[in-house]
C-alpha cells in the first residue's frame, strides 16, 4: 500500500522529533542536570524574568531539562521558596545580601541571617545621577545637597550609601528629599526639586532628565581612588569598579566608571549538592550560544563575565569546582570568597547570641532592626 506526500512528511518530521528528543535526553543524561527545575524570579515583564526565560529556553532545547518559572513581585516572594525548598533555584537581586545580612524583612525571629550562595550573576551598573546645574563632580560634592529617596526601596539605598561613603559621607551629611518611588526620585531631578539620586543608567526616565534645563551627570568613581572604594566596600562587599558607556548621559566616547554589581544572581542555599551546583554552572555556561541573542543584555551571561566575584554572597563550592576546570579561579577570586565566608559565619553567629537576649525578646519589628543595625555595624567592623 502506497502512502502520500503528507502522510510521508509527517512521518519523517516525527522521526526527526524523535532523533532530537533522544538527542537531548543524552546531553541530559551526560550533563546530569535534574529533568525538571522550578525557579523563582522577578516579577513577569522584569528583565531577570526574561533572562531566567531565555536561559531556560536553552535548557529545554539543548538538555530536555523542563523549567517553570515562579515570578514574584516581592524580595521574599522570591527567597522564601528557595529556603522551603520549593524552588531549586532562586534569580535575586540585592535581597540576597538583605537575606545574608539579615537585614530589612529578614530581621524577624524566624528568618535572621540566612545561609546562601551564588552560583553566577549578570553584571550590572549603578551610580548616582545628578543634575548638570547641580555643580556635583564628585562624590565630596554631594555634601549639603537635595538627594532624593524612596525609603521603601531597600535595594537603591542600599547602594546609594557606598557612593556616599566613597566621598567620606552618610546620610546625615546630605538633604534627604522623600519620594514615593524609584521612578518618582528620577522625576524629582527633572522638576528641579532635587540634585542627586540613586539610580542604573539604563532607566528610561533619564533621557527626559538629559533633555531637560537641568541637564544630566553622574558621580564617577574612578578605581584609583583606593581610600573611596576602601570605604565603599566597607558598607557592602558586593561591587566592584566598572566603566560603563550604555545610558543616558553616557556613550562611547564619554564613558563614566561607576559602581558595578550583579542582577540577577542564581542563587541556591548552602547545603545544596556540590554536583548539582556544577552541572547547573556548566549548563548555563555552555547553552550560552543558544540564548546570548535573545536580549541585548545577555552578551554579559558569558561565564567570562557573570563567574566572577564579587557578588552579594559567596560563590558555592560545586560553581568553583567548575570555574575552576575552565581556568576562571584565581587566588584573588578565592581572596574574596573567604572573606565573604568570614563575613556570613560572623553574622550568623551574632545573630545566634542576638536573638536570644531580652532586649530582642521584648523589641518590636522596628526596635530589632535597630537593635540588630547596631549589632550589625559591631560585626563589620571586627571583620
Amino acid at each position: 500500500m502506497g502512502i502520500t506526500r503528507r502522510q510521508y512528511l509527517q512521518a519523517t518530521g516525527s522521526i526527526a522529533a524523535l532523533a532530537a528528543l533522544g538527542r537531548a535526553g543524552s546531553a541530559l543524561a551526560k550533563t546530569e542536570l535534574p529533568s525538571t527545575m522550578i525557579w523563582s524570579t522577578y516579577d513577569v515583564g522584569s528583565t531577570g524574568y526574561v533572562e531566567a526565560s531565555a536561559i531556560a529556553d536553552a535548557f529545554g532545547k539543548k538538555y530536555g531539562s523542563r523549567v517553570r518559572l515562579q515570578p514574584s513581585g516581592s524580595a521574599i516572594g522570591r527567597v522564601k521558596p528557595l529556603l522551603d525548598g520549593r524552588v531549586s533555584h532562586a534569580w535575586l537581586a540585592n535581597e540576597l545580601f538583605f537575606a545574608t545580612e539579615g537585614i530589612y524583612e529578614y530581621c524577624t525571629p524566624e528568618l535572621g541571617p540566612q545561609n546562601l550562595r551564588t552560583l553566577a550573576g549578570r553584571l550590572n551598573a549603578f551610580s548616582i545621577c545628578v543634575t548638570a546645574v547641580s555643580g556635583i563632580k564628585k562624590a565630596e560634592d554631594l555634601k549639603g545637597k537635595r538627594f532624593a529617596i524612596a525609603k521603601a526601596n531597600s535595594s537603591v539605598n542600599i547602594k546609594s550609601l557606598p557612593i556616599l561613603a566613597f566621598g567620606g559621607l552618610t546620610w546625615d551629611d546630605v538633604e534627604l528629599v522623600e519620594v514615593p518611588s524609584y521612578g518618582a526620585s528620577m522625576k524629582a531631578l527633572i522638576e528641579g526639586r532635587a540634585d542627586a539620586c540613586g539610580v542604573a543608567p539604563a532607566a528610561a526616565a533619564l533621557r527626559e532628565l538629559e533633555a531637560s534645563p537641568q541637564g544630566i551627570g553622574w558621580v564617577p568613581l574612578p578605581p584609583e581612588n583606593k581610600e573611596g572604594w576602601a570605604r565603599a566596600k566597607k558598607v557592602v562587599p558586593f561591587i566592584d569598579p566598572l566603566e560603563e558607556s550604555i545610558g543616558a548621559g553616557l556613550s562611547a566616547e564619554k564613558p563614566v566608571w561607576m559602581m558595578g554589581y550583579r542582577y540577577p544572581m542564581i542563587t541556591v542555599p548552602a547545603e545544596s549538592a556540590a554536583d548539582q551546583a556544577y552541572v547547573m554552572l556548566k549548563a548555563v555556561a555552555e547553552s550560552y550560544d543558544l540564548f546570548k541573542d535573545a536580549a541585548p543584555i545577555m552578551p554579559r551571561w558569558n561565564i567570562k563575565k557573570a563567574g566572577t566575584p564579587p557578588m552579594d554572597a559567596a560563590f558555592h563550592e560545586g560553581a568553583i569546582r567548575y570555574l575552576k576546570e575552565i581556568g576562571q579561579w584565581n587566588d584573588e577570586n578565592q581572596a574574596w570568597q573567604d572573606g565573604m565566608l568570614k563575613r556570613h559565619a560572623a553574622m550568623q553567629d551574632a545573630w545566634k547570641g542576638f536573638i536570644g537576649t531580652a532586649a530582642a525578646k521584648s523589641a518590636d519589628e522596628e526596635g530589632l532592626r535597630k537593635l540588630w543595625d547596631e549589632q550589625r555595624a559591631k560585626v563589620i567592623d571586627s571583620l
